[in-house]
């Protein structure tokens, strides 16, 4: 029987990757880590046992590998090795840590980002597997304008942070390996929650405006937080547009083209068709802050005021501000060629109205029991950044 192997199957996309692949009948194996007191594999059923709470649909179960991409071999023994070698023709490397500074190769974001590559690209190596899929993500471009080719990625480019920085250099890993086939290579944007129930794990960029507007909120009240003064935060004038694409897209696309062998061997802009606005992403801010949030009683003598808004949000976000940078144009080309059947949904102001909404509901992930009415898929906090790439 032959598998699939996947990395990072415990994060917010790798999750959905498995479902969808388990969904469309592929064998899957995954490596897992431990996290506090549950094994891999009590992850890995927790995991699919809320897929199947949601959907009311039995999947099977995956071989799991308790393993570290960031050890030697991963981690894994002798026999492991063995049954990877008999059992496995591709993988999915879907691991990394969304880290944004961090220079030293020895920490993150590069351990796991370049390092961890390496030692999945070795294990390919050393048991003959061939086919290597990789989740990078479209933000190896770094501070580039205009239009971003699918084929291009170190063009002399200025790059925003180290997180950019290690999966070019992954990237770099990746093309060089020379497993016996070209590698097939996926570059998400700013991953989402889920286009239909908003639900997330993982909760940075977008959520982490929402979480700090949030937080800031309680200090001030009711009409007194404007959509403005984020965009004045960042030194931006609304016009700005970030490319956010839902996981459940960016999932349904990867495991296509699985499928597809006549697909493989190029490099795929997992990209937004429709950018949304900045001004749209800062009125839904303010008004799921609004709406959801609890804010100042008017009497309160200690209430703040917009300035303060102002100097607290920039000062907190601070680690965000390459990222809140106009977008570039990302070319889709591959991309729509292989999946014409799945547009990307567009992030509008009611989708991240709702993803806002179920955010601040499950306290930014650490609520586990759902209200009812809302998905059944309360998170738990993701605290390993470990994502899709994304970013």
């Amino acid at each position: 029987m032959t598998y699939c192997l996947l990395t990072g199957a415990a994060g917010l996309l790798g999750s959905y990757l498995l479902r969808d692949c388990l969904r469309a009948g592929y064998r899957m194996a995954v490596l897992v880590r431990p996290a506090g007191t549950q094994s891999a594999t009590q992850r890995i059923d927790a995991s699919l046992a809320r897929w199947e709470s949601e959907t009311g649909r039995i999947l099977p179960r995956p071989r799991v590998f308790e393993g570290d991409l960031c050890r030697p071999d991963l981690g894994l023994s002798a026999s492991d090795h063995q049954w990877i070698s008999r059992h496995c023709r591709s993988v999915v490397h879907n691991a990394a840590k969304l880290t944004f500074y961090g220079t030293d190769p020895r920490r993150e974001p590069w351990l796991s980002n370049v390092e961890g590559t390496r030692h999945v690209l070795d294990l390919c190596r050393r048991c003959g597997v061939r086919q290597f899929h990789h989740v990078s993500t479209a933000y190896v471009c770094g501070l580039r304008e205009g239009r971003i080719l699918e084929t291009e990625l170190d063009v002399g480019q200025e790059m925003g942070n180290d997180y950019e920085r290690s999966k070019v250099e992954a990237e770099r890993l990746v093309r060089g390996a020379d497993l016996g086939c070209p590698p097939t290579i996926y570059r998400p944007s700013i991953i989402v929650g889920d286009s239909q129930t908003g639900y997330t794990s993982t909760f940075h960029g977008f959520y982490a405006m929402v979480r700090l507007a949030h937080t800031l909120a309680g200090q001030m009240v009711l009409g007194s937080i404007k959509a403005k003064l984020l965009i004045d935060a960042f030194g931006m004038d609304g016009h700005e547009r970030k490319d956010y694409v839902p996981v459940d897209w960016v999932s349904s696309v990867i495991a296509h083209l699985l499928g597809e062998p006549a697909c493989h061997g190029r490099t795929y802009h997992l990209t937004a068709a429709e950018p949304t606005p900045v001004a749209v992403w800062s009125r839904a801010i303010q008004d799921a802050v609004e709406r959801y949030s609890p804010l100042a009683d008017p009497s309160d003598p200690t209430n703040r005021d917009a300035q303060w808004f102002v100097e607290m949000f920039q000062g907190q976000a601070a680690i965000y501000r390459a990222y809140w940078r106009d977008d570039p144009q990302f070319d889709r080309t591959h991309t729509v060629a292989a999946a014409p059947h799945l547009p990307c949904p567009t992030v509008d102001y009611g989708m991240l109205m709702h993803m806002a909404r179920f955010a601040i509901r499950t306290n930014f992930g650490r609520r586990v029991r759902a209200r009812r009415g809302e998905s059944s898929l309360a998170p738990a906090m993701d605290t390993t950044g470990r994502t899709g790439a994304n970013g």
